[in-house]
């Protein structure tokens, strides 16, 4: 059990490093693909024009296949957290290639994460011993986790229908929020059918038993809605507060969901549950840091926004032709002109 966790950790360390670099990679395709068309924020599809948003996207399917096999091996406890990896990779090289500044405290924020992330390997439960398919099956359809999967199908019809149409543009956590939502039930998803393909390597065939085909459906059908909200948290906002956020509230949700459908505190001590949770904690710190290093968001233009003391006008008031200096106060006829909404 201890390879298998050791296994397990290699795995997702890789994974953290190709998908915190997909970040800022799918990022730069955005940003090309928004400046030649409707931004994906908007509806806009035409970053799946642009090569390096496959690029990024490839990167992202390589992580996302160590990760996979990562859960295989180790418990969501263990893999999950080590996703805070990713939010340091990216935030380096958001400050290095979008010039997304990385300060001292989003240096300590990195910090953090690093020691919490320790702290969860060294204290990471076992993974518990499952011969089929059926037995996963039977975890996924306990009251318990479906009472789980109900609710977060819920809170996401809720965010998509009522809550994105009116503050997805300006409120960070809905994009996020759908994300990391559907991205618990993905990981139950895909461990069940790592688990049924892991057994099937080893003699056992699980490809005639239904449960591993609905399984991927499932997995289907979430990871593609995950990405398309991911790419629109991606091309609103900062990348930088982007990444720690969709990890805090992911882990927090896939622990909660593997801890209900798997029960890995199941036969645990005391002891390495509350260093587990210390070690949680002190991650969730570190993205919070993070967090707080937000750059403000540039104001939006306005058609007029341009108009600036710099700009000399010419205004035929009462007879006269006057010139506006830099340093001049508006013609008072002029003052009454903006009052009246004259732009508008």
């Amino acid at each position: 059990m201890y390879t298998d966790n050791l296994i397990g950790f290699g795995l997702a360390f890789a994974s953290s490093a190709f998908i915190g670099s997909s970040f800022i990679i799918k990022k730069k395709g955005l940003q090309r693909a928004g400046a030649s068309g409707p931004r994906a924020s908007s509806g806009g599809y035409g970053y799946l024009l642009q090569p390096l948003w496959w690029v990024g996207m490839i990167t992202m399917i390589v992580g996302e296949l160590a990760n996979f096999i990562a859960y295989t091996y180790a418990p969501a406890v263990l893999v999950t957290p080590l996703g805070a990896l990713s939010i340091i990779v990216s935030a380096v090289l958001a400050h290095f290639l979008l010039k997304e500044k990385l300060r001292k405290m989003g240096i300590l924020g990195c910090l953090l994460c690093i020691v919490g992330s320790t702290v969860i390997v060294l204290h990471a439960p076992s993974e518990h011993s499952i011969s089929s398919v059926e037995e996963i099956w039977d975890l996924a359809t306990q009251p318990a986790f479906l009472l789980y999967t109900a609710s977060a199908i819920t809170v996401v019809l809720v965010l998509v229908l009522y809550c994105e149409p009116r503050y997805g543009q300006t409120n960070i956590m809905v994009f996020i929020g759908i994300c990391s939502i559907i991205g618990s039930l993905t990981v139950m998803s895909i461990k069940a059918i790592g688990i049924a393909i892991k057994i099937t390597l080893e003699g056992s065939s699980q490809v005639a038993h239904f449960q591993t085909w609905v399984f991927a459906m499932i997995a289907i059908t979430c990871i593609t809605t995950q990405l398309n909200y991911l790419n629109k948290a991606l091309d609103t906002f900062n990348t930088a507060v982007v990444s720690p956020i969709y990890y805090a509230m992911f882990t927090s949700l896939t622990i909660f969901a593997s801890a209900i459908m798997f029960k890995d505190w199941s036969g645990q001590s005391a002891g390495n549950i509350v260093s587990v949770l210390c070690g949680f904690i002190t991650v969730l710190s570190g993205t919070m840091v993070l967090h707080s290093t937000r750059e403000p968001d540039p104001p939006p233009s306005t058609e007029y926004s341009s108009l600036s003391p710099q700009i000399s006008w010419l205004i035929h008031a009462n007879g006269e032709i006057w010139k506006q200096k830099d340093n001049d106060e508006l013609h008072p006829e002029f003052i009454g002109i903006i009052q009246q909404d004259h732009f508008k």
